[in-house]
């Protein structure tokens, strides 16, 4: 069955009000709302290499109205990015019903490397001077001592314009007060924004909730490794708690529920010893 007699059928059957998915307009691919009343356009629904966070559009039409039954085109980060707002309770499970599509070359399975996401190609002075698209984690820390780990970031922060484009392309950024636009952490009007402050306080905030499905970097046009950053917050939330953002919907070890915490933190890997016991 095409995914557009899918889509007609949960319609006409009433088990969803609407289905975000895309349509073309005028040559352009983007985000589109159809429902029972304009059924003829979903001769325009379309799939391509297009990403938009359609699962922040479904939680933003699910605050307006909590009763809406909402459909949704979605990959394999769309998935994960759903499990993490159903965590935090942000969307109803029950009220949410998926086409999944698969966006890589082969079958979709836990960990797949999207083939949406390949590394952007790096330029020369990036490289000398800041952090390379296709840079590995491991390899990086291996490669520069702090001070030139430091020195790397400060170069690629201090390129930051403050679009918030990183924020507002969020699948999982759902805040209703956003603490990059409180002045007592980041103070308006300056270009580029303290550094590191700002997207340091991005960073902890997304840790635990990040689903790396790299809108934000893809966003940035300042082209900064965002998700280079945030893969990071993750793996160090994963050695403390053993948890890993979308992959189900466990609760958050950053959801506190109840009287008492019942989560035993683990002293965490930082790698913090010096360059001398390294050598």
């Amino acid at each position: 069955m095409d995914i557009v007699h899918q889509v007609e059928q949960l319609l006409e059957q009433k088990k969803i009000d609407i289905f975000i998915g895309y349509r073309e307009i005028d040559g352009h691919v983007i985000p589109h709302g159809f429902t029972l009343e304009n059924l003829e356009e979903l001769k325009s629904l379309k799939l391509g290499d297009q990403r938009y966070a359609l699962e922040k559009m479904a939680a933003g039409l699910a605050r307006r109205d909590k009763a809406l039954k909402i459909g949704i085109i979605a990959r394999d980060c769309n998935n994960r990015a759903l499990n993490t707002l159903f965590t935090w309770n942000q969307l109803d499970p029950d009220k949410v019903e998926t086409i999944t599509v698969n966006c890589c070359p082969s079958p979709i399975t836990p960990h797949a490397k999207c083939s949406l996401l390949s590394p952007k190609s790096t330029g020369i002075y990036k490289r000398e001077n800041g952090i390379a698209f296709d840079s590995d984690p491991e390899t990086f820390k291996k490669d520069h001592d702090n001070s030139d780990r430091f020195s790397r970031w400060m170069y690629e922060f201090s390129k930051c314009i403050k679009c918030y484009g990183c924020r507002n392309v969020c699948p999982v950024c759902f805040c209703s007060e956003c603490s990059l636009e409180n002045d007592e952490l980041v103070e308006s009007g300056n270009l580029p924004p303290d550094v590191p402050i700002f997207h340091l306080i991005r960073a902890s905030h997304m840790a635990g909730r990040c689903i790396d499905c790299g809108l934000c970097e893809e966003a940035c046009p300042s082209d900064i490794p965002l998700r280079f950053l945030h893969r990071e917050m993750n793996r160090i939330v994963s050695s403390v708690f053993d948890y890993q953002p979308g992959q189900g919907q466990t609760k958050s070890p950053f959801t506190i529920l109840g009287d008492k915490v019942t989560l035993t933190p683990q002293p965490m890997d930082m790698d913090m010893e010096t360059e001398e016991n390294r050598e």
